[in-house]
């Protein structure tokens, strides 16, 4: 019979960036990681005293949150596979950071995406996991949102080791960092592509619509998702068929297009296919 997976906890240490500007260091040294990892320890235990009992792993790199928040979790699975090849295994709770090497060069599995390189907040992925994991889990997931802020010694290690200027270090599940990503693109305007983000995330067998003009018309199924693409007779019908002025029509259609490229450059940072699919009467038989 299959074994059933060790319980794991996914949380990140999110970094809010002074005046935006990117960390010098895209990983700290593995020294400091391993320091920084004990650091991290010791903040968890405080809010979870089990949390002691449990292995920690570090990913010394930070990110930017959308690559946190891809399909399947493809980052902390590194953490994950990189803490179940690590020494010491069943020899008592370990806390492990992984950083860059002596001459300072980034092992692959903590390279970030080159294209999301920028941006104000960046995270550092890290899991816990042991037999207490999932008692210390609902104790996180209680807490971290409201008393997750980093102690002042793990925020001065994390803003020395990455050449960092940081506004605010803080402790999240990755269930805080979902909710608070949702609440970002909501004051963004891209409420309606959160039904199709979350279902990617949440629900990756399920189907989800976005069929409610203005907007685009789109499909997640499949693990991808469908945008219908329209000529300006078929955008007409849908979107505007009570107007008239050819000069408004023109400027709508402009902004339905970027609208469309707005929401496939959003789902891409996350990870998610996208497809544009042509739909020459506008009807959504064309995205299944």
């Amino acid at each position: 019979m299959p074994s059933t997976p060790e319980p794991i906890f996914h949380g990140v240490i999110a970094l809010e960036l002074r005046d935006g500007q990117p960390p010098r260091e895209a990983a700290l040294a593995v020294a400091r990681a391993g320091d920084v990892a004990e650091l991290l320890g010791r903040d968890l235990v405080a809010l979870a005293p089990a949390a002691a009992g449990c292995d920690l792993a570090l990913l010394g790199a930070h990110f930017d949150p959308a690559e946190a928040l891809r399909p399947g979790w493809p980052v902390h699975r590194r953490v994950q596979e990189l803490l179940q090849r690590a020494p010491g295994r069943g020899q008592g709770a370990r806390a492990i950071g992984f950083g860059a090497d002596a001459a300072g060069e980034v092992p692959l599995p903590l390279h970030c995406d080159p294209a999301l390189a920028g941006g104000g907040l960046r995270v550092l992925p890290f899991v816990l996991q042991g037999e207490d994991v999932e008692a210390v889990a609902t104790v996180l997931e209680a807490e971290l949102l409201d008393r997750g802020m980093a102690s002042a010694g793990l925020a001065l290690a994390l803003q020395d080791g990455l050449g960092a200027s940081i506004e605010h270090a803080r402790l999240l599940s990755l269930h805080d960092l979902l909710a608070m990503t949702a609440l970002q693109y909501e004051n963004a305007g891209l409420a309606p592509l959160w039904t199709l983000l979350e279902a990617a995330l949440l629900e990756p067998d399920a189907e989800a619509w976005l069929d409610s003009a203005p907007e685009p018309l789109a499909r997640y199924g499949d693990g991808e998702v469908r945008i219908a693409l329209m000529d300006p007779v078929a955008w007409h019908a849908r979107n505007a068929p009570a107007e008239a002025d050819a000069a408004r029509l023109e400027r709508g259609f402009a902004l339905f297009q970027a609208r469309q490229r707005q929401f496939a450059a959003v789902l891409g940072a996350h990870g998610i296919d996208v497809n544009f699919v042509h739909c020459a009467d506008g009807k959504d038989d064309c995205l299944r």
